[in-house]
């Protein structure tokens, strides 16, 4: 792995370097984010490891600016002290992919970044996502449906990936509370309204509808009416 460390944390940068650097990978250290940011934008890392607290431009204004300059392939993987789940809602609408709180174990580090970089790695061909006239661009973020622009906000920008990628099958709700809030999904039914902003984005202006529910289990995208 090729990565891109951005922690103003000396003590912290040290130990992810050389833990990583033991088993061959290649970290490149900056402690501001302006010079992380000037970094993300031109050079290819395979991953980028983030602190939020950062000297000069704080980690979520940075990944804002990366994503908003078209980078959008190359992980992000945010660390932070903050633990609460708005602090965790706030780093993912940025742009972030994952999200590690501190203190935190190099070893499941190493497997979170593995795993982002085995999604981002997928076959060109596998980039666009389709179901029935609705595609999802994931190099570019942008979905259509009938040639027209779906309009979509980071959350259910989230939720329609998963439900792209598993248009083979029913995702259960706990599957999705897991996609937008981790382990600590909020009191109170807030998926079925994030369910419900998806559905009016990508169905309320076409007489096929495509994201049908599954009373007592879930979500599925289908070009198929439900079977009764």
């Amino acid at each position: 792995m090729r990565l891109l460390l951005i922690e103003d944390h000396r003590d912290i940068a040290a130990n992810i370097a050389e833990f990583f650097e033991a088993t061959g990978d290649s970290v490149e250290h900056v402690l501001d984010g302006e010079r992380g940011l000037q970094l993300a934008l031109n050079q290819t890392y395979d991953a980028i490891v983030l602190d939020l607290m950062l000297p000069s431009l704080d980690g979520l204004s940075l990944c804002r600016q990366l994503r908003q300059a078209g980078h959008t392939r190359v992980p992000v993987l945010m660390l932070t002290a903050k633990d609460l789940l708005q602090d965790k809602i706030e780093g993912f609408e940025a742009g972030a992919d994952d999200y590690l709180v501190k203190p935190f174990s190099l070893a499941e580090l190493d497997v979170r970044l593995k795993a982002l970089i085995r999604r981002a790695t997928v076959a060109p061909a596998q980039r666009l996502l389709t179901v029935g006239d609705l595609t999802f661009d994931l190099d570019t973020l942008e979905a259509e449906r009938g040639g027209e622009r779906v309009k979509l906000n980071p959350t259910t920008r989230r939720l329609l990936i998963v439900l792209l990628q598993n248009s083979h099958r029913v995702v259960t709700r706990q599957e999705l509370e897991k996609e937008l809030w981790g382990d600590q999904p909020p009191q109170g039914d807030f998926l079925r309204a994030h369910m419900h902003a998806l559905r009016t984005a990508i169905d309320k202006n076409f007489t096929t509808k495509l994201l049908h529910t599954v009373h007592g289990t879930g979500y599925r995208l289908s070009a198929e009416p439900p079977r009764p």
